[in-house]
């Protein structure tokens, strides 16, 4: 018998804990944290530890499937891709290159072949019908971000190590440890947060397990948030609380938000967040009070009609306080790879543009190359040049995760052609006329692409692979180069390698110009991801710069540091970390303060009955997760949590069944949990759930399907500025099943 002990960064959440694997004669015998790891220490959650549920999970495809009369039959690669080339290039050729629409999931976060890859699939496509998890989630982060700073990903996030008091809004990190905020090990964090005098304040519809380690807690009127902040925005201007420290010479609109935020006092937005005035009084001062403080809003606040408008506050409150880009506030990673902020000139920059087409039948605007996933639907169902006849998904589940998903399943049934990417048949990939699988992480190598762009502190660490690619298994690189070539009219059977490589040549051109050759050169012991990973490092701020800073980093010098290589605390970065025209900060932009008009239009609106909100649990972030056997076990998770008033009042018995019925007139049931963590007038259902539909292939999720949240969601309503889907705040009827 064999036995090896391998570092892996675990795939399953934004943590992106340190894991050791052990295996003996190629199976996996214990998982457990890895004390050494520079970023997690040895934190891990139960997720971790299902990596090996997933690497032998009976229903993970092994082998492309392709559907014949119905019913999927395996197939080898070869036909699996001669399939794709049959279908797909000739409805290009006959309705143009937005006949194609593509879905990016969560997961390509988690694996950089496909999130590297994927993007090389997108610009081979050259479809303007990109829809993908981001406008499901995050958009309106990464929109005020890109309108404030310059970049989609420039994100202030807490520095929760040096911190004093931290404001947390919609945001649960002791479920998913940290969310745009990389953080494993929240809880002790804030234990030691609290342990030298800190404070931690969450304003939730319900007692989260992150509000209830907190010193403070207080409900608010779901799809409120905005009101809060500006109602705290109008406190610092009007009791003279504002401090800009050395920020003041790096700032535009002041004047303008203070203007803006005139008829928004305490008083006039205390009933419509739920939240006395005085409260709200209080909150800015002990903001403005706290010599180290951060704000901090995450899914709560994005996924209502107010996302973006919540987000750019956050960070307005984080200026105003002088908490932005100063230890112990709200602070900008240093990323060692693949960071725009971290390229070109610093201090300036092109910005970010918006609105550059539209969506064809909702006239939703592009943001960050893509339009809202709400959008689907209605783009494969409406007739008209341009129409989505084609699907290319790519580890995502919509049916599931956006709103609306029975009208989205029937309308991915009209589809003339359907390709998925994925581990799963899922309620998504069920549709799908070829299915190309993914492979275990264990298989696979990896480096964090995004998260280390919005981690707590600086560090590069790369996992190799674990176990061999399966026999004939192409990498999932090599795999999306192979619908590339397809793409590009090369056929399948074109040869990848020399496809990768001419691709690099053609970036490294552009990047390195007359020493190109060199560079090329000096990258050409690799391929693939790792080939890219190489580049970016080397050229980013920390790099060896091919040579010119000897000491800087290569990929084999993180390759040779299996437990991560640590780059330091959180530095101040302002003005080096703007890419804005105007080299500064810009607190006012245009559609956010024109968005301010929109909500003083809503801040009257009366309460409605009883609206629905979403929630996770640390042991199902994502809905395959429901699949493995370690996560599923236990209580049943997809319940309907209802205060005890509202039970009351609508006839609801704990533990027994409610029907929640939205304004659509579509309905699900599900478990009555009574409970006073939630706020009156709101009840809470998980997101990810309803397992129950034909043909899928997820046999432990099928034992408990659960409710899906999003089934009675409106897919017609979305932040205007981001098109992000509203997903909470929504009103419903709930009544006895």
């Amino acid at each position: 018998m064999t036995e090896s002990v391998h570092q892996r960064i675990c795939p399953f959440c934004e943590a992106c804990c340190g894991l050791e694997v052990r295996m003996r004669d190629g199976k996996v015998i214990g998982i457990r944290g890895d004390d050494a790891d520079v970023f997690s220490a040895g934190f891990i959650c139960p997720k971790g530890v299902a990596l090996k549920d997933l690497h032998e999970d009976p229903d993970r495809l092994r082998t492309p499937l392709i559907k014949r009369e119905g019913r999927f039959v395996p197939a080898s690669w070869d036909e699996a891709f001669a399939e794709i080339e049959r279908r797909l290039p000739p409805l290009i050729a006959a309705h143009g290159k937005d006949t194609v629409g593509i879905t990016l999931g969560n997961p390509t976060s988690h694996k950089f072949g496909l999130i590297l890859y994927g993007a090389r699939l997108i610009k081979a496509l050259g479809t303007r019908n990109l829809f993908t998890a981001s406008t499901l989630d995050q958009m309106p982060k990464q929109l005020s971000n890109g309108l404030m700073f310059g970049g989609w990903f420039t994100m202030a996030v807490p520095d929760i190590e040096r911190c004093d008091f931290l404001l947390m809004l919609g945001a649960n990190p002791m479920a998913s440890n940290g969310s745009l905020w990389t953080v494993p090990d929240f809880r002790g964090k804030a234990k030691a947060m609290r342990a030298r005098g800190g404070r931690i304040v969450v304003i939730d519809p319900r007692r989260t397990e992150t509000a209830e380690i907190a010193d403070e807690h207080h409900f608010i009127r779901p799809g409120a948030d905005a009101f809060l902040l500006l109602g705290m925005v109008h406190t610092l201007f009007d009791e003279n609380l504002v401090k800009l420290g050395r920020l003041a010479a790096h700032l535009n609109g002041v004047d303008e938000v203070q203007a803006a935020v005139k008829g928004f006092s305490a008083d006039a937005v205390a009933a419509r967040c739920g939240i006395p005035a005085a409260t709200i009084r209080e909150l800015a001062r002990e903001l403005a009070r706290a010599e180290r403080a951060a704000v901090y809003g995450r899914i709560g606040t994005c996924v209502q009609s107010f996302g973006t408008l919540n987000s750019w506050l956050v960070d307005v409150l984080n200026v105003l306080t002088g908490h932005l880009d100063e230890p112990g506030g709200a602070m900008f990673t240093k990323a060692a790879a693949f960071a725009a902020n971290t390229a070109g000139p610093p201090g300036s920059g092109r910005g970010v543009v918006t609105g550059r087409w539209k969506s064809r039948v909702s006239a939703a605007p592009e943001v960050f190359g893509e339009v809202p996933m709400n959008c689907l639907a209605e783009e494969i169902e409406t007739p008209g040049p341009g129409q989505v006849k084609a699907l290319v998904t790519i580890a995502s589940n919509p049916v599931l995760s956006a709103p609306n998903g029975p009208r989205l399943a029937a309308a991915l049934d009209r589809l003339e052609f359907m390709v998925s990417m994925d581990i799963y048949v899922n309620e998504t990939s069920r549709h799908a006329d070829v299915i190309l699988p993914g492979v275990s992480p264990l298989q696979d190598s990896h480096y964090d692409v995004p998260f280390p762009m919005f981690s707590h502190r600086n560090h590069a660490r790369y996992s190799p692979a674990a176990q061999p690619m399966p026999d004939g298994h192409p990498p999932e690189w090599q795999t999306l180069m192979r619908l590339v070539a397809i793409a590009k009219g090369l056929g399948p059977k074109a040869d990848v390698l020399a496809l990768d490589d001419q691709y690099m040549a053609d970036d490294v051109r552009k990047q390195a110009g007359e020493h190109a050759d060199a560079v090329l050169a000096a990258l050409s012991v690799r391929r693939g991801p790792e080939r890219l990973l190489d580049l970016a490092l080397r050229s980013g701020p920390y790099g060896d710069r091919f040579g010119q800073k000897p000491d800087g980093l290569n990929l084999d010098k993180v390759m040779a540091a299996p437990h991560g290589i640590d780059l330091g605390a959180l530095q101040p970065r302002i003005p080096e970390v703007l890419r804005t025209p105007s080299g500064r900060i810009e607190l006012a932009p245009a559609p956010l303060i024109a968005d301010v008009q929109r909500a003083a239009a809503d801040l009257q609106r009366p309460a409605d009955e009883i609206v629905i909100v979403g929630r996770r649990h640390v042991r199902s972030n994502n809905s395959w997760m429901h699949n493995l056997p370690l996560l599923a076990k236990g209580p049943n998770r997809c319940t309907a949590q209802v205060h005890p008033d509202d039970a009351r009042r609508l006839g609801l018995a704990d533990g027994a069944t409610a029907r929640i019925t939205g304004q659509g007139g579509r309905a699900v049931e599900a478990q009555v949990e009574v409970t006073d963590a939630m706020m009156p007038g709101v009840v809470s259902l998980p997101h990810g759930w309803g397992h129950d539909l034909p043909q899928t292939q997820m046999s432990v999720a099928r034992e408990r399907p659960g409710a899906n949240l999003n089934a009675v969601l409106d897919d017609s309503v979305w932040d205007p500025l981001s098109g992000n889907a509203v997903l909470g705040g929504v009103p419903v009827t709930v009544t006895p099943a």
